[in-house]
């Protein structure tokens, strides 16, 4: 029976799920991660998360929708919301509609590896071209991140530890 603690893993194989809750008996799974993952990124400020994401909006989605925020989020919880939020809004303003987009990222993927945020980063960013989660969201995210269902799984492992206060980060 699956561990109620491995829920973001669910739809992944289940070979795949007993070798995910093997490691966690077995006390593995938070240094197999910080082996593959050894440091945690440094952007700490909104300003440094606005530079990062539009650095690869620059090389991947030129000619997309513009970006008018990005930022670290306080609101965003891990268990019940999404990682990230990208939000399109449109406002009637005397007569004339302005719209913009946004991205805001939970301020509690302030403490991981670089390559998880990129994940992040990618996936929200992909979302100014493709709204929902069908296949050409995902070959977009893989053209903009080739290894991004790799590191999308990592990041699951990670909130899974997350969930078991065992968090190596």
């Amino acid at each position: 029976m699956q561990s109620p603690t491995l829920t973001y893993l669910q739809g992944y194989p289940s070979q795949l799920i007993e070798q995910v809750q093997q490691l966690i008996n077995e006390d593995r799974l938070a240094s197999s991660l910080q082996k593959r993952y050894p440091e945690v990124h440094q952007l700490s400020s909104d300003k440094a998360l606005y530079d990062y994401t539009m650095a690869y909006k620059q090389r991947y989605l030129k000619r997309s929708s513009p970006l008018n925020k990005v930022l670290w989020d306080d609101k965003i919880t891990l268990k019940k919301q999404a990682l990230g939020l990208h939000s399109y809004i449109a406002k009637n303003h005397g007569g004339k509609t302005k719209s913009k987009n946004e991205i805001r990222i939970s301020s509690k993927l302030k403490r991981v590896p670089e390559p998880l945020l990129r994940m992040v980063v990618v996936h929200e960013l992909a979302h100014l071209k493709e709204k929902d989660h069908n296949k050409a969201f995902y070959q977009l995210c893989c053209h903009m991140e080739a290894d991004y269902h790799q590191l999308e799984f990592d990041l699951r492992l990670l909130l899974t530890l997350e969930d078991l206060d065992a968090n190596p980060y």
